[in-house]
């Protein structure tokens, strides 16, 4: 970078908090999925801190369904100006994950096994609040199947996924 580039640069910040994971980490061992969920998504219980990083937010949950909600900026950007790849499929791990635990009951957890995320267009900080919805398509004992949308501001498809997750006794 030349030193007349370098001046015109504008150093960025932002300050992320969160709470202590092992609270709802502890909660989510003895409780269902779904009954967990509700109480994070009313503030209950802190939510986990990747939420907090990524301005994500769980906003509703059915049995084998949840809405999260969040904003990119340009914190999230790739190094040619547009959100990453890895945000959107983070997005939709949580919410792939998160619909899978909606039908488990306590002492129930789980994992991703695989991901596969189809990303149709770009997004940027301009692009607005975005809808990241995630459903169970086949739910299991030992193996659950889910697929999940990310929508923009505009309603736009920005991305799909389909994930298999481990179930397991905790």
């Amino acid at each position: 970078m030349s030193d007349e580039s370098a001046a015109t640069t504008v150093t960025r910040t932002k300050t992320v908090s969160w709470s202590d994971p092992a609270v709802s980490a502890a909660a989510a061992k003895t409780m269902a999925g779904l009954d967990f969920l509700h109480a994070l998504v009313d503030g209950t219980l802190p939510p986990p801190p990747i939420l907090a990083l990524m301005n994500l937010e769980a906003v509703g949950a059915t049995t084998g369904e949840v809405t999260f909600r969040c904003t990119p900026d340009e914190s999230h950007y790739n190094p040619i100006g547009t959100v990453h790849g890895g945000f959107v499929c983070t997005v939709l791990d949580s919410v792939l994950g998160c619909a899978v635990q909606s039908t488990l009951p306590a002492g129930t957890g789980y994992t991703s096994l695989e991901i596969k995320v189809n990303y149709l267009r770009p997004l940027s900080a301009d692009s607005g609040e975005l809808t990241a919805i995630g459903r169970v398509t086949k739910p299991g004992r030992r193996a659950a199947f889910a697929e999940g949308e990310v929508r923009d501001a505009a309603g736009r498809l920005i991305a799909t996924a389909s994930s298999t997750l481990l179930v397991f006794a905790v």
